[in-house]
């Protein structure tokens, strides 16, 4: 039955029966407080926005099926994170994207007495920052039925940065992706650096020893020499392995007609399949994070402007980027699956 908001389905009172968001709180252990927006298209799209950590989403499974990677950390309130040096681990419980930035990506900065805040952590603060003036919006635009969830991210310090981002997480009904359109503006009146990075996890079942990554690679550079000696390898997937060192390989992607980047995570046994398309003229760099570990065992599939090497390394390499007063920036990633239904 053809449904648009002329002609509603005469079988249902609400269309909420069919595709909904319901928001909740958290009311245990060190989540306890944090804000959730769950969203169901429907039509096999089930994902968690969790608005108190960046926006983040957390869960999302498709066809019944979870695509995202979960550490044994769990979920932890914003009240929790602890800044300094590798401690943002501490706090990563992993889920389907996680928000690096807005001032650092990767690497921990040493202390700069200069800096009010203190050295810069691993990955910035986004992702352990409440969001405010959330929304959510469900309705018919153009005979799609469209589901969203809005929320405003600030990273700011007086006599600092004011960086304010704006994020919007959506899909429709029919659809088997979820959208991230964000805008990133500075508030303040100094300029400021801008890193941001997309960490998208995959896990099991996508992700065992069938599963290859795949996207048209113009080139690739192992971070490490770690990464080195894999390199022959870094689109094959082993199985769980004691010991596994993670490797990065960062690939300089070809563009489709539309801007768009893409790399997929497939699974040839199963027949399941994750890709990752993401608008690469404010997003030009793509970071390949393998962990192969027992119970560390994620891909990360990880579109940014920046390298995961943090912010001194960035302006030592000339490639940092920076936002000037009043200035907008915008970034565009959409993650889609294939799986059959359970």
């Amino acid at each position: 039955m053809k449904m648009n908001e002329k002609s509603p389905n005469p079988y249902i009172g609400t269309m909420d029966q069919l595709a909904r968001i319901r928001t909740s709180v958290l009311d245990d252990g060190r989540g306890r407080g944090i804000r959730m927006a769950d969203v169901d298209n429907g039509s096999g799209l089930r994902f968690t926005v969790l608005l108190d950590r960046g926006m983040d989403i957390g869960d999302a499974s498709f066809n019944g099926v979870p695509f995202a990677y979960q550490t044994p950390v769990g979920l932890v309130h914003p009240a929790y994170f602890e800044p300094d040096g590798l401690r943002w681990l501490r706090s990563f419980g992993g889920g389907l994207m996680t928000g690096c930035g807005l001032r650092n990506v990767g690497s921990p900065e040493a202390e700069n007495e200069m800096r009010a805040d203190g050295p810069l952590g691993l990955h910035g603060r986004l992702s352990n920052t409440p969001a405010e003036e959330v929304s959510v919006s469900k309705g018919w635009k153009n005979d799609r039925y469209e589901l969203s969830v809005t929320g405003t991210v600030c990273e700011v310090s007086f006599f600092g940065e004011n960086l304010k981002l704006r994020r919007t997480v959506s899909t429709a009904m029919g659809d088997n992706s979820i959208s991230i359109c964000d805008s990133v503006t500075n508030c303040g009146v100094r300029s400021s650096p801008l890193m941001i990075l997309y960490h998208i996890n995959a896990g099991f079942p996508l992700l065992d020893e069938s599963s290859v990554v795949e996207g048209k690679v113009k080139s690739t550079v192992p971070r490490t020499e770690n990464a080195a000696a894999g390199i022959g390898e870094w689109g094959v997937c082993q199985p769980p392995t004691e010991g596994y060192a993670e490797q990065c390989f960062f690939h300089d992607v070809e563009t489709d007609a539309d801007g768009f980047a893409r790399m997929s995570l497939r699974n040839s046994k199963s027949g399941l399949a994750m890709e990752v398309a993401y608008r690469k003229a404010e997003l030009p760099y793509f970071t390949q994070w393998k962990m192969m570990g027992r119970q560390e065992y994620v891909m990360g599939l990880e579109p940014s402007n920046c390298h995961p090497d943090g912010q001194t390394a960035e302006k030592d390499g000339g490639t940092l980027k920076t936002i000037q007063p009043d200035e907008t920036v915008e970034f565009r990633v959409r993650i889609s699956f294939a799986a059959q239904r359970l």
